[in-house]
């Protein structure tokens, strides 16, 4: 090894850079911590009930999720109104934004697509 010093610092920093990854994915929660969470945080921030979470998709940035919250209730419940809220956030699982993208009422359904 002594004539190459390039293949020594090749073969050090890999095992470094490996373990460094191996440590960062251990922090980083799973989906099913980053969904309770989402819930909780977007309930504390807007004071709203977060009822179930649509979709969620992990993204080089963290994660995007669609939250749907109970913004109003009415009886009977189907004429509750609820919302769509898109909510983002980073690797660890905190909140980094959202905003409403949709609100409509529990007994609705959306309009049906033409051929489909």
């Amino acid at each position: 090894m002594r004539g190459h010093p390039e293949k020594e610092v090749t073969m050090t920093q890999t095992p470094r850079n490996q373990s460094k990854k191996k440590a960062e994915s251990e922090n980083t929660p799973g989906p099913v911590a980053v969904l309770r969470s989402a819930r909780e945080q977007l309930a504390e921030l807007t004071g709203l009930t977060a009822e179930s979470v649509s979709s969620f998709e992990r993204t080089d940035d963290g994660w995007d999720l669609a939250v749907e919250v109970l913004e109003l209730a009415r009886v009977p419940d189907t004429m509750s109104l609820l919302a769509t809220y898109a909510v983002t956030l980073d690797p660890h699982g905190e909140l980094t934004g959202y905003k409403r993208v949709r609100r409509y009422e529990r007994g609705r359904a959306d309009p049906s697509r033409p051929g489909g």
